[in-house]
């Protein structure tokens, strides 16, 4: 068993769920705001995944089997503004609406716990996949 492509696919996994966790951090963090330096509200960022194929020793059966995760592109989600009465707000246009980000803070927490669990998941994987690797080494020492 080849213990270093389970490390590979397991450390792929933590870095895909890093970086989608930052992603959602930085959408609860800008749901108020109104002005960017592009211009305009904060637009919701999402995280888009694709299968890496794993570069092992398998024979050809395994080979296609085995995938790693890749954080392909981090893309705006431009359609989600919602406009919001509010004619004190300095960005507030002639009729008084204000332009929002529209992030549901309760879709990014929810969002929040699936990538925690799936974190949990690869790290629960890599620590047993390390424990077996331990387990055959000891058992070459008899």
């Amino acid at each position: 068993m080849d213990f270093l492509a389970a490390f590979r696919i397991c450390g792929s996994g933590l870095a895909a769920q890093r970086a989608k966790m930052d992603v959602i951090v930085s959408n609860l963090a800008n749901v108020n705001t109104t002005r960017t330096p592009e211009g305009g509200p904060y637009k919701r960022q999402v995280v888009v995944f694709s299968a890496k194929p794993l570069e092992s020793n398998f024979d050809d059966d395994l080979t296609d089997a085995l995938r790693m995760v890749k954080v392909e592109d981090v893309v705006e989600d431009k359609k989600n503004i919602k406009m919001v009465f509010d004619p004190n707000h300095p960005d507030a246009n002639e009729k008084g609406f204000v332009a929002m980000p529209g992030i549901n803070t309760v879709v990014e927490m929810s969002d929040m716990i699936m990538v925690n669990r799936a974190y949990e998941a690869c790290v629960t994987a890599f620590d047993a996949t390390k424990n077996m690797a331990v387990k055959a080494l000891e058992l070459g020492k008899y």
